[in-house]
């Protein structure tokens, strides 16, 4: 922005270019017109120079003084490349901070140097922030990530980026590090430990020294830290990018090989090491080459210690380990192998080479074919085989590429086990993944690995182009601004350059796949392609090896010499098959032809190629490095663009790695390479700067006139200001909530307003320099005429001295004296005539006071009237209302009989279902019978098998004795019919049960509809109830409303009475004298004594209404406890009816298990008739068989056979008919007892459920129509008390002569049985309420309760019974504790009893240096028999644990409204001026109300100190409270500020010091002074006053450094180097000032810490404090529910 669009007049601004700076600050001294060659500037040196300049590009112009430091680089009112890099300088330089936004970009400075601003402490104070909220910082980077995580549930990446030295490490590291901080997960799987421990190991393998950098990152890598849906990390995984390779086997002077080597070398003589064969790293050629094998302030040996723990803590235990470094071992020494020449085509290694032979020992690989293929190589062509030697130097390349290879596998392994140790069972909800990856390089050399990294930042730069595009445009759509385009630099043709078709990438792997390609030949393709055809790719002029491609960044110059061999990264195949052979298994499984995925990525997002992949089979069409490469980026980047992106840009301030050293030139091309300068355009072609409609009122309310302010409308007033003050409305555009201005108007307003400010300023010199000289001149005229008259006196008086000048002044006197005697006499007389008019208005006033009292006292016999007609009506409404509750407890107790009949018809049901249960028991019994029946038709099955045996094998037999076969089957025949018999028996039976059953099943539908009848009747019961309830309601609300009238008559009694009595009138009426007067009459006494004796009346008659009200109060809570039993007693009653309705339907279940039985019955019968169709079939089978032996005897033998199986055939057929008709009756039963048991056990339950609640309903009425005729009662029983005090109050004087009745005396003890423990802790303990005990009551009552059971199991002599006793109270204090953690009136109040119960042990325990402090009536009352010092300590431990939750709980409730209340809200109104505040922060309203202010913290104080004062806390341990929550507030407060650079000045340490004046004043007020709290605040005071005070001269450093003794040498320099002025008059602090305060600081010994440690708690002390009330005394209220307790 140039200054052409404001007047170019003296005194304003500019910025020139400069060779050594790059800009350099100018002040124009010569007023500029348009056409002028020259601009005439002074330099900040004083240097005078005519400047020329274009009309056309005028020099940008500098930003206010006040703009300077800002937060946010958008917050500049010029955005231009000079104060952009001014800004960064300012802050990095002079404020020693080393992070700022620039926009959506956090810009970070490396420091070379540890700083104290990443602790845990820092995490927390960022944790949960806005991030404008705070100074810039990694943290709100990492918290924003995490947030937007959380709220849009949406995936993140952090992408961190820069050159080599920037610190991208230590950044990545620090954000890994916050998430694992703020996202601790509750298992114990310590997976946050195991996220962090992937760093050291991936540094240890991946980075290196180098000329820039002592640990620098030679590979890029994006870890994605996965969080699941409570947000918490479960894993993660990595994906790495371009391993420099190159590096293993060679380094540049002063750089050294990857930290592993090193650490390897220097563990070499540890025993576990000494199979390796290691030396130091000067022994190797690998590690030796850069000549640089140390770095300083490293220890390679303590870095090797903390890699094998970062392995062991990822589960990578000591055999991985070992084979990791046998590998890293076998490279080295492979380096040290030794490739002799022979001749000039041959090259050989000695069979003899110690290295050779332990490399090919530590893989298990045959030396011989080793040393012979490291030497030659096959040649593979379409006839033959050749093997072709080598030279030395070809043989020594395939050494260094057989290393490379290794260490790559080597590499990709190691990351693919760490993503192995970071994997997890559970689903990803989310991610947060973090690209640490290489910036914009230029070298003086560039080559293949320069070409990949810019390629890569050019695709980055991309993606952040267009996202600040779409950022920008949602902003603009989000206040309703006119979007207009705007021109942003594209990089797409770069990218086409490199990537597209026919581009760079594939002409390499096109020259890559030739047998003979060369780097000339691919770099000649690319002159023919490109030169002169594409603008971005030049020819060097002097050189034909090289070829510049124009980045978005800068023109870099590449060397094609590599390019080839790099890309292809080839190995001889032979030495792979070699490998592939080792018996080594780590080294095998690196060289298999399909090899697993060794760094597999989970990602949801699927990629697909613009173009197909040709794979082919040929191995010489491997992918290439660049392939490779190009791939992987195109997932890095589809991943980042589904994510919400977040920049980190780290800048390397100077090569010389000084801490806060700052190179302009190397910054700013940094700078113009990380793409800040890009977004800081972007934003200045539209509306850069942006202001909050509160901001621009508060900045700017000096401009606005009275007209102006009296609107009550802010945004309003905004506009008509601008209106007003800008002419040109195309300078700023108003949004929904913010104003856009473009570029220089915010400046253009400051300006107004400096000049405004300027004027006030003059104007009110003007003022007092005019007040100063007017004072000066009225006292030196004052002086003047004291001295003239002094003068003129003397000289008088010499002139004077006569005789008859002495006779006239005695003559004067005379007449003086009689005149003064006069005066006084008439002065006498006007006083004594006043007096008797002031007795006469004085008697009258009181005669007319006695009239008026005569009248008052008639009025009150009328309101007493009134009263006791009003108590007749309510005695005759309460009468009625006793009338009809009778009523309705009547129509209950008939509604609770007709229940009780249909419950007794139920139980007649069930008694059915039992009977129906046993019948079925006696069906079980008969099939039963059944099967034992069918198990004997089994065994004379088998007979009959042996029968038949016996038939074949002795025919002759069965001829003989034919005769006793017959009379056997006829006996057997009868035998089954008589068995027939039976089981017809048996159906009939079984026919006549199911009759029954179906007789049964039919009354009980009858008796389910009639329960249904009745549920319909519920409702109406319901309706009832209700009725009752509201009824019950409105007799509260009527009791309500007559105590508020009765309390509303009473004030007014008391308001007539004290305004009758105007004692300021009578006072003013009467003098001195008139008052003397009247007390000599008496009459003011009589007055005075009948006022004393009013007030007594009323102090009485008030303390009687207030005795009463708690009575009814405590009535009222015993009335709740006890209806919350009866509730709890009818959900126990309904839990049981629920247990019968389960045992009713375990029988219906059991029924119709049974019933199931039925069909294993029916197959059992359709067993037994196939059983009897095989019998007849062998039956028929003996009968052929017999035939062969006669034809006589056969048919004597068939006759017989018809005769005797006939029967037999036609009973089994009647039965075969009877067992199908009983199998089909059967069915028919099942079915409808199946269906009937369904139906019964719906209907039964919801018959039951209704009767239960109609039984629930009656019991809850009939307990409501108790409750009302209980609150009748005690109403009655309160007017009964009434009258009782009414007259007890009169009979008060006679009573006193009456002789006094002797009192029961008690020896404070509570008698109890050991039963009723568990009760005293339950209503004592468990179920006490605070609230309800500490008015009005002895502060610990519970304990000295508690106490005194202690004591009546000491007199017992009991060990059993007070040991019991103890045990259950502490357990009891512990479960109430732990119950209500976060419930501070709770916590508070068992603090103080458990503190109560612990002092009464101590007092009453017998010992001297407690018994001191006892009257007599105490010491008696000591433990007799026990020692409870043991149960003390235990009391004792367990108080400190509830104070220390009793202050969680209070610091929980009070730290969000600290920062707020504290720091931000303006307690002196107008005093603070809002600055911008850029991207970061902007208001999404117009109302600037806080949420919370300073009234809002001394609001919860006052709550706190109330509570524990109310709850009886000890005051010793309420300023110990008091002290931490003070403390609190100092440290959160401090820390806020050391944190928020915007809050550090003069004006806010004005507000913070009236707000310390806020709190002091409460702590006097509470009477706190010595509770040591004021002193807690003793480092913000001090940080407030530090704000205020001068800082410029030497002798402002030494009262800073004899002030600010609370605060640390840290403290001090932070808050000096944060300080921000508000006005242009304000000046920042010099670096030479802080330095200054530095050098005197530095003699003190402090711990260099900058953060308070808000977690700390001050040492607890319980003093002991004995209590004053007598045991004997106390009386047990009845809302404790302690009946059962007996005073001793």
């Amino acid at each position: 922005m140039a200054f052409a669009h404001l007047p170019a007049c003296c005194y304003n601004r500019v910025w020139i270019p400069d060779n050594e700076e790059v800009w350099q600050s100018a002040e124009i001294t010569k007023n500029y017109k348009a056409g002028d060659r020259f601009l005439h500037v002074q330099l900040e040196d004083g240097t005078e120079l005519s400047y020329p300049v274009d009309p056309a590009a005028l020099p940008p112009l500098r930003n206010p003084d006040i703009l300077v430091g800002e937060n946010d680089l958008t917050a500049l009112s010029y955005l231009h490349e000079p104060a952009v890099l001014h800004n960064l300088k300012i802050r990095f330089v002079e404020s020693k901070l080393i992070y700022t936004y620039s926009g959506i970009i956090l810009v970070a400075i490396n420091p070379y140097k540890e700083l104290p601003i990443y602790g845990d402490a820092i995490i927390h104070a960022y944790s949960g922030q806005n991030m404008g909220d705070m100074d810039p910082h990694i943290f709100a980077v990492a918290e924003e990530a995490y947030k937007q995580m959380a709220r849009n549930n949406k995936n993140q990446s952090i992408i961190v980026s820069g050159e080599s030295g920037a610190g991208k490490t230590v950044s990545a590291r620090y954000t890994m590090r916050y998430f694992a901080t703020v996202s601790k997960s509750s298992n114990n799987a310590h997976v946050e430990d195991k996220v962090l421990a992937s760093n050291p190991i991936t540094e240890a393998v991946g980075n290196a020294k180098t000329t820039r950098n002592d640990n620098s990152s030679r590979f890029g890598k994006y870890t994605e830290i996965s969080f699941d849906q409570s947000y918490q990390i479960i894993g993660a995984n990595m994906r790495t990018y371009l391993l420099e390779k190159s590096r293993v086997v060679f380094q540049s002077e002063n750089e050294r090989n990857y930290h592993i080597f090193y650490q390897l070398c220097a563990s070499a003589m540890q025993p576990e090491y000494e199979h390796l064969k290691l030396g130091s790293a000067e022994e190797f050629n690998y590690t030796r080459m850069g000549g640089s094998t140390v770095i300083e302030g490293v220890d390679d040996r303590a870095n090797m210690v903390e890699t094998q723990k970062t392995f062991d803590l990822l589960g990578l235990k000591g055999d991985f380990q070992m084979d990791v470094f046998k590998m890293l071992a076998a490279i080295l020494h492979l380096g040290n192998v030794e490739i002799a020449a022979v001749g000039d085509e041959r090259s050989s290694i000695s069979a003899e080479d110690k290295h050779l032979s332990i490399f090919c020992e530590l893989l298990d690989l045959n030396c011989d074919k080793v040393a012979w293929w490291l030497c030659h190589r096959k040649i593979v062509t379409t006839s033959e085989t050749v093997t072709k030697p080598m030279t030395r130097a070809q043989a020594a390349n395939a050494r260094d590429a057989l290393a490379k290879k290794i260490y790559s596998h080597l590499f990709d392994f190691i990351v693919d086990r760490i993503n192995q140790a970071l994997q997890f069972p559970g689903k990803q909800h989310t991610f947060i993944g973090v690209l640490d990856i290489y910036g914009f390089e230029t070298f003086d050399v560039n080559s293949f690995e320069q070409f990949c990294i810019n390629y890569a930042n050019e695709k980055l730069q991309q993606q952040f182009n267009l996202h600040v595009f779409k950022l920008e445009q949602e902003e603009y759509m989000k206040e309703d601004i006119p979007w207009t385009l705007i021109d942003f630099y594209d990089n797409q043709p770069v990218i086409d350059l490199i990537e597209a078709k026919m581009g760079i990438l594939e002409l390499l792997d096109e020259e890559c796949l030739l047998p003979h390609g060369k780097d000339e030949n691919w770099l000649q393709k690319l002159y023919n392609n490109f030169v002169n055809k594409n603008t971005l790719f030049e020819k060097p002029r002097m050189s034909n090896t090289s070829f510049i491609i124009q980045h978005f960044a800068d023109k870099v110059e590449y060397k094609c010499e590599g390019f080839l061999e790099k890309n292809r990264d080839t190995v001889h195949e032979v030495l792979i098959e070699i490998l592939k052979e080792s018996k080594f298994h780590l080294c095998a499984n690196f060289f298999q032809d399909s090899p697993v995925s060794v760094s597999p990525f989970s990602s949801t997002i699927n990629i697909k190629s613009a173009r197909p992949v040709l794979k082919s089979s040929n191995k010489q069409l491997r992918m290439t490095v660049g392939s490779k490469f190009r791939n992987s980026l195109s997932l890095l980047m589809a991943t980042l663009n589904a994510t919400t992106p977040h920049y980190v840009r780290c800048i390397k301030p100077n090569d010389e790695k000084l801490p806060f050293e700052f190179d302009s030139k190397r910054v700013v091309q940094q700078l113009r390479a990380c793409g800040v300068l890009e977004t800081i355009r972007i934003s200045a072609q539209s509306y850069p700067s942006r202001w909050t409609y509160i901001e621009f009122f508060s900045r700017y309310s000096i401009l606005m006139t009275q007209q102006e302010l009296s609107i009550n409308d802010k945004k309003q007033i905004c506009k008509i200001v601008l209106q007003r003050l800008i002419q040109d409305h195309n300078q700023y555009q108003f949004g929904r909530t913010k104003i856009f201005f473009r570029a220089g108007q915010v400046a253009y307003l400051e300006k107004l307003r400096s000049d405004r400010l300027r004027q006030a300023c003059i104007l009110i010199q003007k003022r007092v320099r005019g007040w100063l000289q007017r004072r000066s001149f009225l006292s030196t005229r004052r002086a003047a005429i004291t001295l003239q008259q002094y003068f003129r006196g003397q000289r008088t008086v010499r002139q004077a001295i006569t005789a008859r000048n002495l006779k006239e002044t005695w003559a004067a006197i005379v007449i003086q004296k009689y005149c003064r005697g006069y005066l006084v006499r008439r002065l006498c007389q006007l006083i004594h005539v006043a007096a008797v008019t002031i007795q006469a208005y004085t008697r009258g006033f009181l005669a007319r006071k006695k009239y008026r009292k005569m009248r008052e006292e008639q009025k009150a016999v009328v309101l007493q009237k009134y009263a006791r007609a009003w108590l007749a009506r309510r005695r005759f409404q309460n009468i009625r209302r006793f009338v009809l509750n009778i009523q309705l407890s009547y129509r209950v107790q008939q509604l609770q009989k007709k229940i009780e009949e249909q419950s007794r018809e139920n139980h007649g049901l069930l008694e059915r279902l039992t009977s129906l249960a046993s019948a079925h028991m006696s069906d079980v019994d008969t099939i039963q019978k059944l099967e034992s029946e069918l198990e004997k038709l089994t065994a004379q099955k088998r007979t009959y098998e042996e029968k038949g045996k016996k038939y074949k094998e002795d025919s002759e037999i069965l001829e003989k004795n034919f005769q006793n076969q017959k009379q056997d089957y006829e006996k057997e025949i009868e035998l089954f019919k008589g068995e027939i018999k039976i089981l017809k028996e048996e159906k009939t039976q079984l026919q006549q049960q199911i009759q029954q059953e179906i007789i049964i099943q039919d009354g009980l539908k009858m008796e389910v509809g009639q329960l249904k009848k009745q549920a319909q009747k519920i409702p109406e019961l319901q309706k009832e109830i209700e009725l009752l309830q509201t009824q019950k309601l409105d007799v509260e609300k009527q009791a309500h409303s007559q105590k508020r009238e009765l309390r509303e008559k009473m004030s007014e009694v008391t308001k007539q009475l004290l305004e009758s009595y105007d004692f300021e009138d009578v006072r003013s009426r009467l003098s001195t004298e008139d008052l003397e007067h009247l007390n000599e009459d008496g009459e003011l006494w009589f007055a005075y004594e009948g006022l004393k004796k009013a007030t007594r009346v009323l102090e009485s008659h008030f303390q009687s209404q207030k005795e009463i009200y708690e009575k009814e109060i405590e009535g009222l809570n015993f009335k709740v406890e006890h209806l919350s039993q009866d509730i709890n007693h009818l959900q126990k009653l309904f839990r049981e009816e629920n247990d019968i309705n389960d045992g009713i339907r375990l029988e219906v279940s059991r029924l119709t298990s049974e019933n199931l039985v039925i069909p294993d019955l029916k197959q059992q019968v359709a067993e037994l008739e196939n059983q009897k169709l095989d019998l007849e079939n062998r039956l028929q089978e003996q009968t052929i068989k017999l035939k062969g032996n006669g034809p006589t005897e056969v048919l004597s033998l068939s006759v017989i056979e018809q005769q005797d199986f006939f029967p037999i055939f036609r009973t089994t057929e009647a039965q075969d008919e009877a067992g199908i008709k009983e199998k089909e009756s059967l069915k028919d039963t099942i079915q409808g007892v199946e269906g009937l048991s369904n139906g019964l056990m719906k209907d039964e339950v919801q018959d039951e459920v209704q009767s239960k609640i109609k039984q629930v309903t009656t019991r809850l009425a009939v307990e409501n129509m108790d409750l009302e005729e209980k609150l009748d009662m005690k109403d009655r029983i309160i007017k009964k008390l009434e009258d009782q005090i009414k007259t007890l109050t009169k009979t008060i004087e006679k009573a006193e002569a009456h002789a006094p009745t002797v009192p029961k005396e008690y020896i404070g003890m509570m008698e109890y049985k050991k039963e009723d423990e568990e009760r005293i802790i339950q209503n004592l303990i468990l179920d006490l309420k605070p609230r309800g005990v500490v008015v009005n009551m002895i502060p610990g009552l519970p304990a000295h309760i508690l106490f005194m059971c202690v004591r009546y199991a000491d007199y017992l002599n009991d060990a059993d019974m007070l040991k019991s006793f103890m045990n259950v109270t502490i357990d009891g204090i512990k479960q109430v504790v732990k119950e209500h953690s976060e419930d501070f009136e709770m916590l508070s109040f068992w603090l103080s009893n458990t503190y109560y119960f612990l002092n009464c042990l101590k007092q009453y325990s017998g010992e001297e240096e407690f018994m001191k402090y006892n009257t007599p009536r105490q010491n008696k009352n000591c433990l007799k028999h026990f020692d409870l010092s043991e149960y003390r300590q235990i009391l004792s431990d367990l108080a400190i644990r509830i104070y220390h939750q009793f202050i969680i709980v209070m610091e929980n409730n009070i730290q969000h409204m600290i920062v707020p209340g504290m720091l931000e809200y303006e307690s002196l109104q107008g005093i603070s001026g809002l600055k911008p505040t850029g991207f970061r922060k902007r208001s999404s309203s117009i109302d600037d109300t806080d949420t919370y202010t300073m009234t809002s913290v001394l609001q919860q104080l006052s709550y706190f100190y109330s509570t524990m004062c109310q709850n009886g806390l000890d005051s010793e341990l309420l300023k110990q409270a008091v002290k931490q929550l003070f403390f609190l507030i100092g440290a959160v407060t401090l820390n806020s500020l050391f944190l928020r650079k915007d809050m550090c000045s003069c004006r806010k340490g004005m507000q913070i010091r009236c707000n310390i004046s806020y709190l002091e004043e409460w702590l006097k007020d509470k009477n706190l002074q010595s509770s040591n709290a004021k002193e807690t605040l003793e480092p913000l005071s001090q940080a407030a006053w530090l704000l205020q005070v001068k800082k410029i001269t030497d002798d402002d450093a030494k009262e800073i450094c004899e002030h600010c003794t609370s605060l640390s040498t840290v403290q001090i320099v932070k808050i000096l180097n944060s300080y921000t002025p508000i006005d242009d008059f304000e000046k920042r602090v010099t670096p030479s000032f802080v330095r200054k305060v530095q050098a005197m600081l530095n003699n003190r010994e402090e711990v260099p810490q900058l953060m308070l440690d808000t977690k700390h708690l001050f040492q607890v002390t319980f003093p002991f404090t004995p209590s004053p009330h007598a045991l004997e005394l106390i009386q047990v209220p009845s809302s404790f529910k302690l009946g059962f307790l007996t005073r001793v």
